[in-house]
């Protein structure tokens, strides 16, 4: 017997009897559920752009448990099974992906993107183009998907140069009402020029998300090493010019370089 459907059974199996014997896992709801399966989202997201396997196999794991573990809260209200579940998938994927079984022609990636998102328009699953992305979503992700949602339909500039003088353009407004507009103004151009450096990283092939949590994930190497630092000379960081603090934080980038 194939082993991925020993490896699943065996979860559907140990699900059934958590669910049965396990005070906690009884307790479980879907709503109670809910916070802890974004925080997995989150952990796994961390794992990949570490780029640790071990992590992402176990953190996938966590997910998966979370899949049937919904599932099988369903089916204890007749609401639906996880055969439902992987049925509906399914069908979704074979309806969705016509160039593999069925007759149309799909050039590249980008074809089959835009097939997808005007096959859902057709399907009724989305009343507007933009109605599939959830209200939920960090404001920078959202902006991406939207983005990418309306190039799906064929409302996209037409090369990056266009998409960088844009960038330019929103920045000189945002100078423009930093000197003279309000703080509504300012913010209002501010998020205007941050929506358009993010459809500048989606032309130029960078996930603003991942680009900026890899920046994050550095800025915090960096100043812990300043912390690290300082503290050895017995001084607080309140104490010390930035000057000073800029000859750790060089040192920082340096030793990393080296790594490299």
């Amino acid at each position: 017997m194939d082993p991925r459907l020993v490896a699943f059974e065996r979860l559907l199996t140990i699900m059934d009897e958590l669910r049965a014997g396990c005070p906690w896992d009884r307790k479980q709801t879907l709503e109670s559920l809910r916070y802890l399966t974004i925080e997995e989202t989150y952990e796994l997201s961390d794992a990949i752009l570490e780029k640790d396997m071990d992590e992402i196999k176990k953190e996938l794991g966590d997910l998966m448990l979370h899949l049937v573990f919904y599932s099988k809260i369903a089916s204890e209200q007749n609401a639906f099974t996880i055969t439902d579940v992987l049925n509906g998938i399914c069908e979704k994927l074979i309806h969705r992906h016509p160039h593999i079984y069925g007759d149309v022609m799909a050039k590249d990636a980008e074809a089959v993107k835009n097939n997808w998102e005007k096959i859902k328009l057709k399907e009724g699953e989305r009343k507007t183009v933009l109605g599939g992305v959830p209200a939920s979503l960090p404001a920078m992700v959202k902006a991406y998907r939207i983005q990418e949602k309306a190039r799906g339909v064929g409302f996209d500039w037409d090369h990056v140069g266009q998409v960088w003088e844009k960038v330019q353009e929103e920045l000189a407004e945002l100078q423009y009402e930093k000197l003279n507009g309000s703080p509504e103004k300012i913010e209002d151009e501010f998020g205007d020029l941050l929506f358009a450096l993010i459809n500048y990283a989606r032309f130029i092939d960078v996930n603003p998300e991942d680009a900026l949590e890899r920046t994050n994930k550095k800025f915090i190497r960096r100043f812990n090493y300043i912390e690290q630092k300082v503290n050895e000379t017995g001084k607080s960081m309140h104490d010390m010019s930035l000057a000073e603090l800029d000859v750790f934080w060089n040192e920082a980038k340096a030793a990393e370089v080296r790594k490299k």
